[in-house]
Order: C-alpha cells, then structure tokens, then sequence
C-alpha cells in the first residue's frame, strides 16, 4: 500500500475538488452560492475537509462516496 502524508492527501483532494468544479463549469464562488462550502480553501489544499463537507461535495456533483474517491480520485 502507498503510504501517504497529510500534504499528499490535501493535494489528491484538492484536485479532485477542482475536476469535478471544473468539469461541471461551475466558478467556485457559484459552487460556494450553491453550497456553503469555501471550494477555494480545499482546492489550494489549505483546508483538511470533515468527512460531513466531502460528502456534501459528492452529492452537489451527484456521486457516491465510492464514486467520488473512484478512479477521478488520483
């Protein structure tokens, strides 16, 4: 198994954040209008999200848990 440090895992987040708002055409601050969520701070890796916001993320882009840490999540 890849070991992984706290960086590591911001960063992996951080894009994988950023496809999904990108791919769906969406500016952060629509996607902050339309949930809450300060998409600047995960996506710059600055912010370790709660397990709560990440899946508040996978269901505005309409993915599972398992969809969301999928193969996009690499």
């Amino acid at each position: 198994m890849k070991a992984f440090n706290n960086k590591s895992l911001l960063i992996l987040l951080a894009k994988r954040v950023k496809q999904l708002r990108t791919a769906n055409k969406l500016t952060q601050e629509q996607a902050y209008n339309d949930t809450g969520i300060h998409f600047g701070r995960i996506e710059q890796g600055k912010r370790d999200a709660s397990y709560t916001t990440i899946y508040k993320i996978a269901d505005y882009f309409n993915l599972s848990m398992e969809e969301f840490f999928g193969d996009g999540f690499k």
